[in-house]
C-alpha cells in the first residue's frame, strides 16, 4: 500500500489546524450564521431515543453505550451510503472491502459477514439468517429521509433478541409529516460516477401524510493492490413510500420499498478438472422489497400498545450461489406503569423465514430449501429508586429457534443522574449468536490441489455441523456522560466481554470421495463450538462548540482481544480489528450561506490481513445559492491516492479504496 509520506502528513495536518485557527481569527465570517438545525449541547443531552429501552428516553439518562447520528450529522458528513456514515461512531469498525461491500461490526470480530451486530431499519431486522451478517449493498434508504441512527455498543439482546451480541444499529426514518416538500438531488464525480434522488411528500386530509421516493447510483470500480481495475462497479435503483396517519391517540404507519442492485464480484472458483482454481468474475444481482405496517395506541404518556408486522423478500444471485428468501414477522408490545415506581414493557413476537438456495461445487447447500421459525417474548421493568436520579432496569428476552433451541438473554442496568449535567451508569448482560443456516448446511470447497500423489486431486473443504450450539457472551459495561461546560459534552464507556462457545474450524481425518468424479482426497475441517476469549477496551466521544459557528466532534476507540480457538482455528483473527481508531470532525458556518466541513480519521493496522494503518480526510464545501438550492463539493480519502481497508472472504486479492471528488446539487421545491 502506498501511503502519504511523513513529510506530506507533517504539512497537511498542521495546515488544516492552522486553517481552523484562521477562521477563528475572523469571527465576522460567521455573522448571521444560520442554525442549520444543529443541536446545542443541552439539546443533544436531552435528545429522545427509543432503541435502548424500546420507549422514549433521554439520551443523557440511558444506561447503555449509545451514540446518535442526527440528520444534520449525515448531511454534513458528505457520505453517500449508510456504512460510510457509521464511521463517526466510537466502538464501530467500518472497513470498505471493494466498491460495493463493507465489513461492519462493533467491539471486534470484524469480517465481511460480521455476525455479532444486529441492524434494523424502522424496526425491520436486516440481519441475514443464511450467513449471519448484513448485505450492506442491499440495505439502504434515502439518506435525506433518515431522522436519526441510534447505535448501541454492547449487548441489546434483552430487548432486540439473538445476534445483538456486540451492538444494535437502529436506522429510523422521518415521519411523512416532516417531509412535506419535493426534493431533487443530483451528483457526479470521479468515484461516485452518477447519482440521483427524487422525493415528493404531500397530505391526504388533515391527519394523513405521505411521501414517495426513488434513487439511482452508479459507483466506479476499485483497483487491485498490484494494479488493474477490480471490475466491482456497482449500479442500484431503489424506490419506496410511506404513509402516516395520526388522529388523537392512534398512529398508523404503512411503508415499504423495492430495489434492484447489480455489481460484479471476483471469487476463487474451484473445480476437480483443470484449471482447478481460477479467479472468476460473476455479475451479482440482488432484488427484493418489503412492506411494514405499524399501529400504535397511546393510553397515556406512560402506557401504549404497539403492533408491527412486516414481510420481506430478497432474491440474491451471485453466480455461484442463488438465494431466494421470504420472511414474515409480527411483534406486539405493551407498556404500562405499575405501583408508581415501575415502568413495565412486555412483548411477544413470531418470525418465519423460508429459503430456496441453489449452489455449485464451490459452495454446496443441503437441504436446498428450509423453513425456520422463531418464537420470542420479553419483559423489562424500569424501577425508579430515586425520582429523577436513580433508575434500575431489569429485563430478559426468551426465545426459541430451530437451531440452538431455547435461549434466555437477561440484562441488569443502573443509571445515576444526580444533576442534569452528569450521568453514571453500569450494566451486565448475557447475549447469544445463534447458528446460521450456512453453519448447519453449507459445505465450502475453497481450494483444489491438482496432484497430491498418485494423480489424485485433493479438495480443501469446510464442512457444516448440524449440532452447533449458540455462541455466548457475558458483558460488563460502565459509562459516564458529563457536560462540564455549557458548550462541551463528553461520553466515555469501558467494557469487558467474556465469550464462550465461539465458532472454530477443527481438522478431521482426510477421506477419499468418489462423487463427483474424478475420485479425490478430501482434506477437511468442521465447524465446532471450540473457542473462547475476552475483549476489553474503552470508547470516548466529545462534542464541543468553541464558538457559535464552529463545532468539533471527536471519537476515540481502544480495543484489545484475547481469543483462544482451543483445538481448532479461527475464521476471524484478533488482528482483523484495529486496536486504535480516531475520528475528528470540524464544522464551520461561514456566513449565512456557506458551510465548510472536514473529517479526519485514523485506523490502526490489521496485522492478520497485512493491512497498514492509514489516515483519511474528507472535506465538504457547501453553498446555499438560494433558499431552496444547495451546491456542494465533496472530496473523499484526500490524504492518499488509494489504500486497502479490508479483504473479501471469497478472494485473496486486496482491492483498494481510491481518492474521490464529487459535486452535488440539492433542490427543495
Amino acid at each position: 500500500m502506498k501511503q502519504p509520506s511523513a513529510g506530506i502528513q507533517a504539512l497537511l495536518l498542521p495546515g488544516f489546524f492552522l486553517l481552523f485557527v484562521s477562521f477563528g481569527a475572523f469571527p465576522g465570517l460567521a455573522a448571521g450564521a444560520p442554525d442549520y438545525t444543529r443541536l446545542s449541547i443541552e439539546e443533544l443531552m436531552e435528545i429522545e431515543i427509543t432503541s435502548a429501552a424500546k420507549k422514549p428516553q433521554q439520551l443523557s439518562k440511558a444506561a447503555a453505550a449509545i451514540f446518535v447520528i442526527t440528520d444534520e450529522d449525515i448531511r454534513r458528513s458528505g457520505a453517500t451510503c449508510i456504512p460510510e456514515v457509521l464511521r463517526m461512531v466510537p466502538g464501530l469498525e467500518v472497513a470498505r472491502i471493494d466498491a460495493n461491500k463493507w465489513a461492519v461490526t462493533a467491539r471486534g470480530f470484524n469480517e465481511q459477514f460480521a455476525n455479532k451486530l444486529l441492524v434494523l431499519i424502522d424496526g425491520r431486522t436486516v440481519y441475514s439468517p443464511f450467513f449471519s451478517g448484513v448485505s450492506w449493498d442491499a440495505q439502504d434508504t434515502l439518506l435525506e429521509d433518515i431522522d436519526r441512527i441510534e447505535v448501541i455498543r454492547g449487548p441489546g439482546a434483552a430487548l432486540w433478541g439473538a445476534n445483538a451480541v456486540n451492538g444494535v444499529i437502529n436506522i429510523l426514518t422521518k415521519n411523512a409529516r416532516d417531509t412535506q416538500e419535493g426534493l431533487l438531488v443530483a451528483g457526479t464525480g470521479t468515484e461516485e460516477l452518477g447519482f440521483g434522488k427524487l422525493r415528493y411528500g404531500g397530505s391526504l386530509g388533515e391527519n394523513s401524510h405521505y411521501r414517495v421516493w426513488g434513487e439511482y447510483l452508479n459507483r466506479d470500480d476499485g483497483v487491485y493492490e498490484k494494479g488493474g481495475d477490480a471490475d466491482d462497479e456497482w449500479d442500484k435503483v431503489q424506490g419506496g413510500g410511506r404513509l402516516d396517519h395520526q388522529a388523537g391517540k392512534e398512529h398508523l404507519t404503512l411503508q415499504g420499498d423495492i430495489f434492484y442492485s447489480e455489481q460484479f464480484i471476483t471469487v476463487n472458483q474451484t473445480g476437480l478438472t483443470s484449471p482447478f482454481n481460477e479467479m472468476t468474475g460473476f455479475k451479482s444481482t440482488m432484488q427484493g422489497g418489503n412492506v411494514i405496517g405499524r399501529w400504535n395506541h397511546d393510553f397515556s404518556e406512560k402506557s401504549n400498545l404497539k403492533l408491527q408486522l412486516y414481510y420481506d423478500r430478497s432474491d440474491r444471485d451471485q453466480g455461484f450461489i442463488h438465494e431466494i428468501r421470504d420472511t414474515g414477522d409480527i411483534d406486539l408490545q405493551y407498556r404500562f406503569p405499575l405501583l408508581e415506581i415501575h415502568d413495565v414493557i412486555v412483548g411477544a413476537g413470531y418470525r418465519v423465514t423460508h429459503d430456496d438456495i441453489s449452489s455449485c461445487y464451490f459452495s454446496t447447500i443441503d437441504p436446498d430449501s428450509r423453513t425456520d421459525e422463531l418464537f420470542s417474548a420479553y419483559l423489562q421493568d424500569a424501577v425508579t429508586l430515586i425520582e429523577e436520579e436513580l433508575l434500575l432496569t431489569l429485563g430478559a428476552r426468551f426465545e426459541h429457534n430451530d437451531y440452538s433451541g431455547f435461549e434466555v438473554q437477561p440484562t441488569i442496568r443502573l443509571a445515576w443522574t444526580p444533576t442534569p449535567r452528569f450521568t453514571l451508569w453500569g450494566a451486565a448482560s448475557r447475549a447469544v449468536r445463534t447458528p446460521s443456516r450456512s453453519d448447519y448446511s453449507t459445505r465450502a470447497n475453497f481450494m483444489v490441489i491438482p496432484d497430491i500423489g498418485g494423480g489424485m486431486p485433493a479438495v480443501i473443504s469446510i464442512f457444516p455441523n448440524d449440532d452447533l450450539d449458540a455462541e455466548r457472551v457475558y458483558a460488563f459495561e460502565a459509562g459516564i456522560r458529563i457536560r462540564p461546560a455549557p458548550q462541551l459534552f463528553l461520553d466515555a464507556t469501558a467494557f469487558y466481554n467474556d465469550y464462550d462457545n465461539l465458532l472454530t474450524f477443527v481438522a478431521r481425518p482426510p477421506f477419499v470421495e468418489t462423487s463427483p468424479e474424478p475420485a479425490h482426497l478430501v482434506i477437511w475441517e468442521q465447524k465446532e463450538n471450540g473457542g473462547d476469549g475476552q475483549t476489553w477496551g474503552f470508547e470516548l466521544a466529545l462534542d464541543w462548540h468553541p464558538l457559535k459557528w464552529w463545532q468539533l466532534k471527536a471519537a476515540y476507540t481502544f480495543l484489545r482481544m484475547n481469543l483462544d480457538p482451543g483445538e481448532g482455528r479461527w475464521d476471524h483473527e484478533e488482528g482483523y480489528s484495529p486496536r486504535h481508531q480516531i475520528s475528528l470532525q470540524s464544522r464551520l458556518d461561514l456566513g449565512d450561506k456557506t458551510t465548510f466541513d472536514l473529517w479526519l480519521r485514523y485506523v490502526d493496522h490489521l496485522p492478520d490481513l497485512d493491512i497498514h494503518s492509514y489516515f483519511d480526510l474528507d472535506a465538504r464545501l457547501a453553498y446555499q445559492a438560494t433558499r431552496n438550492l444547495e451546491i456542494a463539493l465533496v472530496g473523499q480519502n484526500l490524504l492518499d491516492r488509494r489504500h486497502p481497508e479490508f479483504t473479501s472472504i471469497f478472494s485473496t486479492a486486496l482491492i483498494e479504496t481510491e481518492r474521490g471528488v464529487y459535486g452535488k446539487l440539492t433542490w427543495r421545491f
